[in-house]
């Protein structure tokens, strides 16, 4: 990569950890800020030593201008990251994802960072129009997750217009895999090591995802950094039901179990998110993960730290 001091916000959560494992690697002087809400210190076992952790909220406008002297790249990560929390608490999931994606953003114009990616979400999208949804599908967000994220990526956007901040969106989709600490593949291994005979699903079984590993959504940010200038799906590229997924998931951990279906889901969950990464794909992007290795991946790590 041709940068060389990377700042990583949620660095301690799930993807910013995978991330900074993957920089770290890479040779960059990695500077990682995380409040330690929802990340964990354990995320960052394998780098802690390499790496300057800073214990501190994007919210810290003075904290983030200390931090930023003499790093050459941004990644946004550090945000409510839960459509249900932010359903509950919207007034805390604003402040963090936009008003914290601001104060990034601003602290960056004014230090000598040369390049900002930022974590934005499928959930900007909100049901589709139609599928598979490329960058030009419409935005509706039916969550204050999704508007917040919205709002963070379009101020990001006009922040590049306005003052030349090289700045680049990652619209992420479903990621799991090893440290994931929720949604529904953590759900189903959870209730699958509490009652073998029977897994519980929300909704009817029916909604889809189009699931990305996480080790591929790392070369997304990495292949964003190094050569994207716009705005980008990320996904695995093979949309799959909750339906398809419970059956594969038992028929890895616990194979004979039942499943039953609730009928109801949470506020502000999209029925329908597939995907269009021809954008991503044009710059180098291909998923080399498929679900059931995955999947077996996921489960082999839960095994091993549970």
């Amino acid at each position: 990569m041709k940068y060389n001091n990377a700042l990583v916000t949620g660095g301690a959560g799930f993807i910013g950890s995978h991330l900074v494992d993957r920089l770290v690697e890479d040779g960059l002087a990695v500077t990682v800020i995380d409040n330690l809400q929802a990340g964990k210190l354990e995320n960052l076992e394998d780098a802690r030593d390499k790496i300057t952790f800073v214990k501190g909220d994007v919210k810290d406008v003075e904290l983030l201008k200390r931090i930023l002297q003499g790093i050459d790249i941004v990644f946004i990560l550090g945000a409510n990251a839960s459509v249900p929390y932010s359903v509950e608490n919207p007034r805390y999931d604003f402040e963090t994802n936009a008003l914290g994606t601001f104060n990034v953003l601003e602290a960056s114009i004014n230090s000598d960072v040369k390049k900002v990616v930022y974590a934005s979400s499928a959930a900007v999208y909100g049901e589709p129009e139609y599928t598979p949804m490329d960058e030009k599908h419409p935005m509706h967000p039916i969550s204050p997750y999704g508007a917040s994220k919205l709002a963070g990526e379009t101020t990001g956007m006009a922040f590049k217009e306005t003052y030349g901040l090289n700045f680049a969106s990652i619209r992420i989709f479903n990621t799991y895999g090893p440290r994931q600490p929720r949604y529904v593949m953590y759900d189903f291994i959870m209730k699958l090591r509490k009652n073998q005979k029977k897994l519980n699903v929300l909704g009817t079984g029916e909604q889809v995802r189009d699931y990305c590993y996480v080790s591929d959504m790392v070369d997304a940010f990495m292949l964003v950094a190094e050569k994207g200038d716009d705005i980008y799906n990320a996904a695995g590229g093979v949309p799959t039901s909750i339906r398809e997924l419970a059956e594969l998931m038992v028929s890895e951990i616990s194979p004979g179990a039942e499943i039953q279906y609730g009928g109801k889901t949470w506020k502000g969950d999209i029925n329908t998110l597939i995907a269009d990464i021809t954008k991503l794909k044009n710059l180098g992007f291909a998923p080399k993960v498929d679900l059931r290795n995955g999947v077996k991946r996921m489960i082999e790590w839960f095994e091993e730290k549970n």
